[in-house]
C-alpha cells in the first residue's frame, strides 16, 4: 500500500528557499482566498472536515478556532507548537523541512481568523538545523507583503516570530511552552485561566500543532472535497504518521484514516528479519501499548477503532517492538525517559516516577512482592488522575496498559522476563 498526498502534495515540488517557487505551485492562493471570507466561515470549514488536533489532545479544531475568535481582547496571539518532543514522533519535522512556506501561510490565515497581531513558532532545540529555513521563509513572506502591516490591502497586521526551546519535553504542554517563550522556567501552570483567554504575556492565545495548521491552506483550496473522500465516517481525511522501532525502514507517511496497522508496518518494509512483534505503541512514549496479535494488526487506524483496542492516535507515532525486547525492558526504557523529563513541580509526577522506576527494577530482577506490585499500580493511577499536566497524566499509560495486556509479566519474584 502506498501513502497518499494531500497534506504532503507540495513535497518535492518547489524550492523551499524561494517564495517565488512556492507561489509557482499555488502558494499563498489560500491566503488570498481567506481574506475574502469571514473568519467564522473558515472555522466552520475546518469543522466540516472533522479535523481533530494533531498534537495529541484530539480536540475539534474548528470548534477551537470558533471559540478563540469569540474571545475579546487586544493583541491576540497565534502559537505554532513545533516542540515535537514525543518519542517516535517526527512527522512535523518533515512538514517544516519540505513545506516551510505552507506553515507560514497557515499561521497568517490563523491570525486573520482570530484577529491576532503576532504569531510564534516554538520549535524544539533539536530542530535547530531548520531555523535558517523558517527564518528565510518569514523574511521573504514579509518582503512580499504577506507579513507586516495592511496585508493584501485588508487592513490586517500580522507578524511571525521564531522561538527555539531548550530541549525540554514538558514544554510541549501549552502553558509550559508559553512560559518558556516568556523567558520563565518551562513548567506547566494551573488552568483556568485557559490560554485562549490569558496565554502568552497574558494575551488571548490560540495554540495549534504544526500538522494541524499545515492542513488549513490545503482545505481552503479543496474545492472538490478530495480530503473528505479519504478516511471513514468518523475519522475523516488523512493523517501524518511516523513509524519507528524494529522496522526495516523507519519513516513518515501520509495515510488515509482506516489503513490497517499491518499495512502501516508494511509501508516501513515490515519487521526487521521477519521477527515476531512483541508489542506496538501508538502516540509516542505517553501512548498505550498492545500485543502484536493478528487482531491488533488488522485494526484500522482510526480514532474510534484504536480506542476500541485501548490505543490512541495521539501524536501520530507508531512504535514496533519485536521479540528481542522484553515487555519489562521496554517499560524500564519508557520510565527512564519520563523520569528524566519530569519537571519536578508537582508531587504525584515527581515522586511517582521515582518509585515506579524502582519497582520496575525490582520486577526485572524478580524481587518484587505482591504488595509492591499493587502499590506500583496505585501510584500509576494516582499520577494519571492528579498530576498537574499531561506529562504526569500520561507517563504511566504504557505501564497500565501493559499490566492488562501482559498480566503474566506482572507477578511477584521469580518470574522469567527474558
Amino acid at each position: 500500500m502506498e501513502s497518499v498526498k494531500f497534506l504532503t502534495q507540495n513535497f518535492g515540488r518547489y524550492d523551499t528557499s524561494s517564495i517565488g517557487s512556492y507561489m509557482n505551485v499555488g502558494g499563498f492562493s489560500a491566503l488570498r482566498k481567506a481574506v475574502t471570507m469571514d473568519g467564522e466561515d473558515i472555522a466552520s470549514l475546518i469543522a466540516e472536515n472533522n479535523v481533530k488536533g494533531r498534537g495529541g489532545a484530539e480536540y475539534d479544531m474548528g470548534r477551537k478556532w470558533s471559540q478563540a475568535r469569540k474571545v475579546h481582547g487586544e493583541n491576540k496571539v497565534i502559537i505554532c507548537n513545533a516542540d515535537e518532543g514525543e518519542t517516535t514522533t517526527f512527522k512535523d519535522r518533515e512538514l517544516i523541512k519540505n513545506d516551510p512556506f505552507n506553515l507560514i501561510e497557515a499561521m497568517i490565515i490563523a491570525g486573520y481568523v482570530m484577529g491576532a497581531t503576532d504569531g510564534y513558532i516554538y520549535m524544539r532545540a533539536e530542530y535547530a538545523c531548520y531555523r535558517p529555513l523558517l527564518l528565510n521563509a518569514i523574511r521573504q513572506a514579509k518582503s512580499y507583503g504577506f507579513l507586516g502591516t495592511n496585508i493584501l490591502g485588508r487592513g490586517f497586521d500580522f507578524n511571525v516570530h521564531l522561538y527555539s526551546g531548550a530541549g525540554a519535553y514538558v514544554c510541549g504542554e501549552g502553558t509550559a511552552l508559553i512560559r518558556s517563550i516568556e523567558g520563565k522556567a518551562g513548567r506547566p501552570r494551573m488552568k483556568p485561566p485557559f490560554i485562549k483567554v490569558s496565554g502568552l504575556f497574558a494575551r488571548p492565545t490560540c495554540l495549534n500543532n504544526v500538522e494541524s495548521l499545515s492542513l488549513v491552506p490545503h482545505l481552503l483550496l479543496d474545492e472538490e472535497k478530495i480530503y473528505q473522500r479519504y478516511g471513514t465516517e468518523n475519522s475523516v481525511g488523512t493523517k501524518m504518521i511516523s513509524v519507528a522501532g524494529n522496522v526495516e525502514k523507519p519513516g513518515v507517511f501520509e495515510i488515509p484514516f482506516g489503513t490497517k496497522i499491518r499495512d502501516i508496518i508494511a509501508m516501513a518494509d515490515g519487521v526487521q528479519g521477519g521477527r515476531r512483534i512483541q508489542l506496538i505503541q501508538t502516540g509516542g512514549a505517553s501512548g498505550k501499548v498492545q500485543a502484536g496479535t493478528d487482531e491488533v494488526l488488522d485494526t484500522p487506524y482510526t480514532y474510534e477503532d484504536l480506542k476500541s483496542i485501548n490505543l490512541t492516535v495521539g501524536s501520530g507515532g507508531v512504535l514496533v517492538v519485536d521479540e528481542r525486547t522484553s515487555v519489562i525492558d521496554f517499560l524500564r526504557m519508557n520510565q527512564e525517559f519520563f523520569s528524566e523529563e519530569c519537571c519536578g513541580q508537582c508531587t504525584p509526577c515527581r515522586e511517582g516516577n521515582v518509585h515506579i522506576a524502582m519497582f520496575l527494577e525490582k520486577l526485572k530482577n524478580g524481587t518484587i512482592t505482591e504488595e509492591e506490585l499493587a502499590l506500583m499500580g496505585s501510584i500509576a493511577e494516582v499520577m494519571s488522575r492528579s498530576s498537574l499536566c499531561g506529562l504526569g497524566e500520561t507517563a504511566q499509560n504504557s505501564l497500565l496498559a501493559a499490566s492488562r495486556v501482559f498480566p503474566e509479566v506482572f507477578v511477584a519474584g521469580g518470574a522469567d522476563h527474558a
